[in-house]
């Protein structure tokens, strides 16, 4: 499933989910430092589910502020 902000840009897709938090595939996971990881959004800030889509509460360049990577730390 795709992964959108409330602004309806695209965040991420689907992994997997693990325990309270969205796993984002690897191709999703950004440029530098961050190309690679699997990153992780929080299911707090899931708003709704359109179709084949999840949408967040949280506008999109908003959202990837609370991406975590792997491990747990959030994204820089």
């Amino acid at each position: 499933m795709e992964v959108v902000g409330a602004d309806g840009v695209h965040v991420g897709t689907v992994d997997g989910v693990e325990g309270d938090r969205i796993k984002l595939t690897r191709k999703d996971s950004g440029e530098g430092a961050h190309k690679g990881h699997h990153h992780y959004v929080s299911t707090a800030l899931v708003a709704g589910i359109e179709g084949d889509r999840i949408r967040l509460s949280a506008n999109g360049d908003v959202a990837v502020t609370f991406e975590e990577e792997e491990g747990g730390a959030p994204a820089a």
